[in-house]
């Protein structure tokens, strides 16, 4: 069997048109509060779930391949970690259909290794919307612990990212260096990352698996999750480039278009629905972006279908893996190198955005960036759409900003990256 590569995969990538209604982003970004929206930082709140245990992994190595997996490489090994207690019922808190619940799992590194690969297998695919695996550093730890013991042990509620603290950190910096290690959304298969790279993961470190339930349709639900995760280590003495994930930003400012009323078409009040939801952070991540993005006002910043932001990079890094990600309202994506230069170059250009195929698109040959650069994130949305998708018409119209719902939307770059 070959090998097949993907570099990375977004969370909604895969989906069929179905699907699309469970539509959610994969985590909020403010200035303010990006280092808990990116996952840097503290910042989400902890919900009440059942009690349990901790999972121990089961381990496979390469002559015991899953006929499901893709075969392991020289010196790989397989570890298999399920939910603690092996099954979750999701609750969406606030009145809302969105449960996003961060699960942590111990693979007992006793020495430090790569991940390679990761193959998460949804326990309930009517409800799992997408998982993103973040690390939990061995410092990191002890705070996750404690967040698991105080929801009950299975898990606790986190919007936006686990909520782990990381000291005192520049959020830009965090942009360029988010914890994400992968993410899965259904459609997807085991993902490998390119060849010769892995994510660097520390002794001791641990496995913070984030889960977004959506129960839409459903809110009533007594449905439960048993998802699994299976992690490809190689070991931290491979001679292997380590990767590293950079986030792309630009703010969503859509009012609602013309012959479209009602009250959430006023900012203000659809941004106080977006924090009775999700919490007064998705509000700070709105402000937020039109800090980092250069917007000349929090309260009535610059609206329109399209926005960008650019970003100077600091550190020289080498491209191997880029997407994009919108919702439904999506029009076009565009992340460009150095725009308006000579060495101008785009690195992603969607011109048809089309919900059902965000998959990564690796870059051959990888595109090397050094300090001084610039990367410029674009995307396009339509406030039309809301009428005419059957998946958002007869939903109560809304002045559309940056939020995790399926109602709200998104404008995100992911790089894949190494040193």
């Amino acid at each position: 069997m070959s090998r097949t590569r993907t570099g990375m995969q977004h969370p909604d990538a895969g989906r069929s048109r179905s699907a699309r209604t469970r539509a959610a982003g994969v985590g909020a970004v403010a200035l303010a509060a990006v280092l808990a929206a990116c996952g840097g930082g503290a910042g989400s709140s902890a919900g009440p779930s059942t009690s349990s245990t901790s999972a121990t992994p089961s381990e496979t190595g390469p002559g015991a391949a899953t006929p499901a997996l893709l075969p392991l490489g020289p010196g790989e090994r397989r570890i298999t970690l399920a939910l603690p207690h092996g099954t979750y019922r999701p609750s969406a808190p606030h009145g809302g259909t969105d449960d996003y619940q961060c699960f942590l799992l111990d693979p007992h590194l006793a020495s430090s290794a790569y991940i390679t690969g990761i193959a998460f297998q949804p326990g309930n695919r009517a409800i799992v919307h997408h998982a993103i695996l973040y690390r939990a550093t061995a410092a990191q730890v002890p705070a996750a612990r404690a967040k698991d013991a105080a929801s009950g042990g299975n898990g606790w509620t986190c919007f936006g990212d686990p909520g782990l603290p990381a000291g005192p950190q520049d959020p830009i910096a965090t942009l360029d260096q988010a914890p994400w290690l992968a993410a899965w959304a259904p459609g997807t298969g085991e993902q490998l990352f390119p060849p010769g790279t892995g994510m660097p993961v520390e002794a001791g470190s641990m496995i913070v698996l984030q889960v977004h339930y959506n129960l839409r349709f459903d809110p009533g639900s007594t449905a439960t999750d048993h998802s699994t995760v299976s992690l490809r280590l190689a070991p931290g003495s491979a001679a292997l480039r380590p990767l590293h994930t950079t986030l792309l930003v630009a703010p969503v400012e859509l009012p609602c278009a013309p012959g479209q009323t009602g009250p959430l078409c006023d900012r203000g009040l659809s941004i106080l629905d977006l924090m009775s939801r999700f919490g007064p952070q998705a509000g700070a991540t709105v402000a937020g972006l039109q800090l980092l993005c250069g917007g000349t006002s929090l309260t009535a910043p610059q609206a329109g279908p399209t926005q960008s932001c650019d970003r100077v990079v600091q550190d020289r890094a080498t491209i191997v893996a880029v997407a994009g990600h919108m919702h439904l309202l999506g029009r076009s994506i565009r992340i460009e190198l150095n725009p308006g230069t000579p060495t101008a170059r785009v690195l992603l250009w969607r011109p048809v955005w089309n919900f059902d195929d965000q998959r990564a698109q690796l870059l051959s040959p990888p595109v090397t960036v050094v300090p001084g650069d610039v990367l410029r994130l674009t995307c396009t949305h339509d406030a039309t759409l809301r009428d005419r998708l059957p998946e958002l018409r007869g939903l109560p119209e809304r002045y559309v900003t940056w939020g995790e719902g399926t109602t709200d939307e998104m404008c995100l770059g992911i790089l894949l990256e190494t040193s």
